[in-house]
């Protein structure tokens, strides 16, 4: 399908509340991990976004039959392994693809995974997963791009992460979860997206212990059963909003959030002289009459800031009189932002993964989005300025934003956009 660009007319505050969805990056693990039970699962707090029909598209070639049973509840039952492949078809569009690799070998023993896709802005290497399974007892080869991993026994024994590694944590955990080994992994991730699928995988009967730590111990068992889990909210998603109220200055209550997890940006926010306001399940951000500050970000992994909201900050520090400095040292190539804000008037100077941002007035310009969290950062700076902003490269945003346009409306914002039709069922 092709979508019509975002016209967005800004130069106004925004106004009212608006719920996060849940998480969309602790949705796909989730959804990967339902392979290791030969029951069925429900998930409640699915994103009804490209990704997830993209995951969903993989999963039914492995054999899993889904149904969607609620807006965003879905009922998921994979009764065997059909094909222990994940061809480059079908992962090259998305690069959680990859974590398959652990759960098909955890299911039957082998499995044959083609190097994963994604957004254009550079590599993000998988050598970590593959040493992390070999170290445990994987006998893995590369091919042309393709991956084939044996076992013959369950995985055992101690690997140590050389990395904090999000996608590769994943792989090892979901890779270990069957059988009869005791695997202990250190200096593994200790993401939310992490923690989620631990979580979700014990409510099924694995013995995952130190979630949240970074030293994870996982007992095999010998099989897992069906059952219910909730995904936990979008962190990244919450962010944006956030960090979209303060660039607007403008009041906003976010709900449907869990403060813990963006303890990060709301820090850098009260450092610019944004007033957040948290409790048990809300932040309101609150910008109003509010000259900010500028300030100095380094993107680091969880609990630090975070590099999918390292774009949406940039927007933001251009509005920001004086200087502020911005790296990436996560994600070095996540720049593709910055031409397309230079086309809007921003002043930002690059040097490798740094930003030296000097805040200046942004206007309306036509502009392409040419990764997801590139084109939320185009809306904000949208937002921030007098006249219309027309936004292509539609299909990045709704990746990772769901019925976006219309939740816009609900805070104020004049947007015009045919929203993607998602083929769901």
């Amino acid at each position: 399908m092709q979508l019509t660009p975002l016209h967005i007319k800004g130069g106004r505050p925004l106004s009212g509340t608006v719920a996060a969805q849940h998480s969309k990056n602790a949705a796909l693990p989730v959804i990967v991990a339902s392979l290791l039970s030969s029951e069925k699962v429900t998930l409640h707090g699915i994103p009804r976004l490209s990704d997830v029909v993209t995951i969903l598209d993989l999963m039914h070639h492995l054999g899993t039959q889904h149904v969607w049973v609620g807006e965003n509840s879905l009922e998921l039952h994979t009764p065997e392994i059909l094909h222990n492949d994940a061809p480059y078809a079908l992962v090259s569009k998305m690069r959680a693809s990859f974590i398959v690799l652990g759960a098909i070998l955890a299911r039957t023993g082998q499995a044959t995974v083609s190097m994963p896709g994604g957004c254009a802005w550079g590599p993000r290497p998988v050598d970590q997963h593959v040493k992390a399974l070999r170290a445990l007892g994987a006998e893995i080869t590369e091919d042309g791009g393709n991956f084939d991993a044996r076992r013959t026994q369950a995985l055992n024994g101690t690997f140590a992460f050389e990395l904090l590694t999000v996608g590769g944590t994943h792989n090892a955990i979901l890779a270990s979860v069957l059988g009869d080994g005791v695997v202990t992994l250190e200096n593994a991730s200790i993401d939310t997206d992490v923690v989620d699928m631990i979580e979700f995988l014990n409510a099924l009967g694995a013995d995952i212990q130190g979630a949240g730590t970074n030293t994870l111990v996982i007992r095999g068992v010998s099989a897992l059963r069906g059952g219910a889990y909730t995904v936990i909210p979008d962190r990244i998603e919450a962010g944006t909003f956030m960090i979209m109220a303060a660039a607007t200055r403008s009041r906003v209550q976010l709900t449907n959030i869990r403060p813990d997890h963006l303890q990060a940006v709301s820090a850098k926010l009260r450092d610019m002289g944004v007033d957040v306001q948290e409790h048990d399940t809300t932040i309101t951000v609150d910008a109003r009459n509010r000259e900010l500050q500028p300030v100095n970000i380094t993107t680091q992994s969880y609990p630090g800031f975070p590099t999918d909201l390292q774009p949406q900050m940039s927007a933001l520090l251009a509005t920001v009189p004086g200087t502020s400095v911005v790296q990436d040292p996560v994600y070095p190539d996540r720049l593709t932002h910055v031409a397309e804000l230079h086309r809007m008037g921003a002043n930002i100077t690059v040097s490798g993964y740094t930003q030296v941002i000097q805040g200046a007035k942004l206007h309306a310009a036509p502009v392409k989005a040419a990764d997801l969290r590139a084109g939320a950062a185009l809306i904000i700076a949208a937002l921030t300025t007098e006249g219309e902003t027309v936004i292509d490269g539609v299909q990045y945003l709704n990746r990772g934003y769901e019925r976006l346009s219309e939740r816009l409306r609900g805070l104020g914002v004049d947007v015009q956009q045919s929203e993607l039709a998602l083929a769901m069922d």
